[in-house]
């Protein structure tokens, strides 16, 4: 099975910084990862998008 890339955007200015990619079988809950947003210049809690 092949891969689909998604985005992880930041939870507080929602700009779409890092890209993942994940597997092909939906899931019920999406991703929420600490992350470095550049933007924002601190660490922020990224949430998957597709």
């Amino acid at each position: 099975m092949a891969q689909k890339k998604a985005s992880l955007a930041c939870t507080e200015c929602g700009s779409r910084n890092y890209s993942i990619g994940v597997s092909s079988n939906p899931k019920p809950t999406r991703l929420e990862v600490n992350k470095f947003c550049k933007h924002c210049q601190k660490y922020i809690v990224h949430k998957e998008t597709r």
